[in-house]
C-alpha cells in the first residue's frame, strides 16, 4: 500500500524551463494521505458507482420506453440521465482502480484525455441544464405554445447542441494546458486530471493559460448559470400569479428538483474554477469536485425520482410488465 509522506505530497517549487527531463506521467495521490481508510474508499466508491450507473440508467431508460413520458422535459430528462452515466465513469472506474491496486501512475496522454473528456461532458451538463430551465420556463410562463415551440425537432437539436458545443473549446484548453513543459514534481494531489492542479505542476509562467481557463469558464459555467437564473427569475413571477395555491405548489413543485442540481453543480464548478489561484487548496479542491463529479450525478435520479409522480409511476409500469413477461 502507498503510504506517502504529507512532505512529498507538497507540490514543489516549480523548477524553471530548462535542461530537465519532461514528464510522461503522472502520479494520482487520491487519498493517498489516509492509507487505513483505502479498503473503505474502494467499497463506498464502488456502491456509489453501481448506484449512479443503475439509477440513471433506470431514468434513461424509462423516458425511452414509457409512452407517457414522451414530452420534451422528461426526452432532456433521459439525456441528462445518460450523460451523468458517462460523466461519472471518467473518473470512478479509474479511482476505484487506484485504490484497489495502489498503483497510481497515469501517463500524460492518458490524463490529457481523462481532462478533455471531463471538461466536454462538464461543458454539455451546463448547457444541458440551460435547457431544461428554458423549457420548464417556457412550459409554465407560456404553456399555449410550450409544444409548438418545443417540438421534437427543437428538443433534439437543442440536446445535439448541447453534446457538441463545449467540444472545440474544451479540446483547444485541453491541448493548450498541455502543450506547457512539466518537469517537476509529478504527484498530481487530486483523484483525477483536473486542471487546477495540473496547472501547478507546469514550468515557467502559467499566467495566460490561467487567464484562458478564467475565459473559457466564464463562458461555459457563469454565463450558462445566470440565464438559468434569468429563467427562474420568469417562472417565480409567473408562479406567484397563479390563482391556485395548488397550482402554484406543483409548478414550484415540478422546477425546485432541476434547481436543487443546478445549485450543486454549478455552485461547486463556479467556486473551483473561478476563485482565486492563492485560495486554492488540493484538500477544499479534492471536496469540491466530488461535488460536480460524483455527488450530482448521484442525487439526480433520487431527486427526480422521489419527487415526480410521472416516473414513479413509469418505473411501477415497468417493474409490472418485467413481472407479468
Amino acid at each position: 500500500m502507498l503510504n506517502l509522506p504529507i512532505s512529498q505530497m507538497k507540490h514543489k517549487e516549480k523548477p524553471a524551463e530548462g535542461n530537465i527531463t519532461e514528464l510522461i506521467e503522472f502520479v494520482l495521490l487520491g487519498f493517498a494521505d489516509v492509507p487505513h481508510l483505502q479498503w473503505l474508499l474502494f467499497g463506498l466508491f464502488l456502491v456509489i458507482y453501481i448506484i449512479i450507473v443503475m439509477s440513471n440508467g433506470i431514468i434513461f431508460l424509462i423516458t425511452k420506453l414509457d409512452p407517457a413520458l414522451q414530452t420534451p422535459m422528461y426526452y432532456f430528462l433521459g439525456n441528462f440521465s445518460f450523460l451523468e452515466i458517462c460523466y461519472v465513469s471518467v473518473t470512478l472506474p479509474r479511482m476505484l482502480m487506484n485504490l484497489c491496486t495502489q498503483r497510481r501512475t497515469i501517463s500524460l496522454v492518458a490524463c490529457a484525455t481523462q481532462m478533455c473528456c471531463i471538461l466536454v461532458l462538464g461543458a454539455t451538463e451546463c448547457v444541458l441544464l440551460t435547457v431544461m430551465a428554458y423549457d420548464r420556463c417556457m412550459a409554465i410562463c407560456n404553456p399555449l405554445h410550450y409544444l409548438l415551440v418545443m417540438n421534437h425537432k427543437i428538443c433534439i437539436q437543442l440536446v445535439v447542441g448541447a453534446w457538441i458545443s463545449g467540444i472545440p473549446i474544451q479540446i483547444g484548453q485541453t491541448f493548450q494546458i498541455f502543450s506547457l513543459s512539466f518537469c517537476g514534481s509529478n504527484l498530481i494531489n487530486h483523484f483525477f486530471c483536473d486542471i487546477p492542479p495540473i496547472l501547478q505542476l507546469a514550468c515557467g509562467d502559467t499566467f495566460v493559460n490561467e487567464m484562458l481557463v478564467y475565459i473559457v469558464a466564464v463562458l461555459i459555467v457563469t454565463i450558462p448559470f445566470l440565464l438559468i437564473l434569468i429563467s427562474y427569475s420568469k417562472i417565480i413571477s409567473t408562479v406567484l400569479q397563479l390563482p391556485s395555491a395548488t397550482s402554484r405548489a406543483k409548478a414550484f413543485s415540478t422546477c425546485s428538483s432541476h434547481l436543487i442540481i443546478v445549485v450543486l453543480f454549478f455552485g461547486s464548478a463556479i467556486i473551483t474554477y473561478l476563485r482565486p489561484k492563492n485560495s486554492h487548496s488540493a484538500r477544499i479542491d479534492k471536496v469540491l469536485s466530488l461535488f460536480y463529479t460524483i455527488v450530482t450525478p448521484m442525487f439526480n435520479p433520487i431527486i427526480y425520482s422521489l419527487r415526480n409522480k410521472d416516473v414513479i409511476m413509469a418505473l411501477r409500469r415497468l417493474l409490472v410488465n418485467n413481472a407479468l413477461h
